[in-house]
């Protein structure tokens, strides 16, 4: 092993706190970054894979609403009628969406309809194509039953009889289903829409085509017929492969701005931290740079021992963050597993690597502009 690398892992172990209060803090500022991401990654897979649940082929939303969110401008429920009037529908039902709060929802269904067109869905292999399955109870009775996915009854501790008090309304839970369709929280239709305020007016109209394969010529044709003049305006209406590819975080740049957001925090963190850590290092090493220097060590050596020991700094702390991922993902998937999502996106592990490398280098630079700038016969003297 070189001379160079025996002198800084000594260094490192020499002080073992400061070394470990460095590690962990680029640690820290990693897991931050992979954790927002993967949450975020994960909490719009989860709502594509409960979009795709359901069965449907085609999804229409009202005029000025995204294809992400909340609907901002209900339509009325006679839509529901009309569209399975159309040629090649199946089966046509609508649903409406309440904001209970946080990441939250509550929808309401027409759980025979609703639950006729996740049973028409055959897709081999897929345990989802049968419908909604009860792993406890069963389906609305009364018109205060709800019903929750296994996930939200986890994390609220419901069983079939638990009360639950939401939008000024105590609910009974009736069954707890298995994941994977709709939203976490399910009531009748027609008592969320009286709740809310919004009698006759629904979120969202699902469709289950005759013939799957004609999705997109029917949905082009749907396009022309209610938004005369321009297809593109008015009714958004996609088919579920195209409403689930636009959750991504591309495709929100909201939340992508939140996302850089963090990572710049958790950089200047990562920054400060290394910056003081270094500079530190710098001033209990004066004499150890002054004798490098008198034994003949130029500016080059110098910088390359602190810039190496930077970069083992990053790497050992790089390695920390993911392993801590891994602590924040069973944390969440065991405390909020209702709420939060999270996934693990090898693709950002180098990026968010690369991220605490720069910029610990970066907070390195006036420590090692210093070590270079002093002088060795004084650096010698320096107590």
């Amino acid at each position: 092993m070189p001379l160079v690398n025996k002198l800084i892992l000594a260094n490192l172990a020499h002080r073992p706190l400061r070394t470990f209060l460095s590690v962990l803090a680029i640690g820290v500022e990693v897991t931050m970054i992979l954790t927002l991401v993967g949450v975020s990654y994960g909490t719009l897979d989860a709502s594509a894979r409960r979009a795709r649940g359901i069965g449907a082929d085609v999804f229409v939303r009202p005029p000025a609403s995204s294809a992400v969110g909340l609907s901002s401008a209900p339509m009325s429920d006679k839509m529901v009628a009309r569209l399975a009037e159309e040629p090649g529908v199946a089966l046509a039902t609508g649903t409406m969406v309440q904001s209970i709060g946080g990441f939250d929802t509550i929808q309401g269904v027409d759980f025979p309809a609703i639950d006729k067109m996740a049973s028409t869905w055959r897709k081999p292999g897929d345990k989802q194509a049968d419908g909604f399955k009860f792993l406890e109870g069963g389906p609305m009775r009364n018109d205060d039953d709800i019903i929750v996915d296994e996930f939200y009854a986890r994390q609220k501790k419901l069983h079939p009889g638990s009360h639950l008090k939401l939008i000024n309304h105590i609910w009974t839970v009736s069954g707890v289903y298995e994941s994977g369709k709709l939203a976490r929280i399910l009531c009748k239709i027609d008592v969320l829409q009286r709740l809310a305020g919004s009698e006759g007016k629904i979120s969202a109209v699902y469709l289950k085509l005759a013939d799957p394969k004609q999705a997109d010529a029917f949905v082009a044709q749907l396009r022309k017929e209610m938004n005369p003049g321009d297809p593109d305006a008015g009714y958004q209406i996609y088919t579920v492969e195209e409403f689930v590819s636009q959750l991504t975080v591309d495709s929100i740049p909201m939340l992508k701005d939140f996302i850089y957001v963090v990572i710049g925090i958790a950089s200047i963190v990562g920054f400060i931290v290394v910056f003081m850590a270094m500079y530190t290092a710098v001033l209990e090493r004066t004499r150890e740079i002054g004798i490098l220097k008198a034994v003949g060590a130029g500016p080059g050596y110098v910088l390359n021992i602190l810039f190496r020991e930077t970069v083992l700094l990053a790497i050992f702390g790089t390695i920390l963050g993911i392993l801590l991922t891994y602590g924040t993902q069973w944390l969440m998937a065991h405390a909020v597993p209702a709420s939060l999502v999270q996934e693990t996106v090898y693709a950002w592990w180098p990026r968010a690597a690369a991220i605490a490398i720069v910029g610990a280098l970066v907070g390195t630079v006036i420590p090692a502009l210093k070590a270079v700038k002093q002088d060795a016969t004084e650096a010698l003297s320096y107590e």
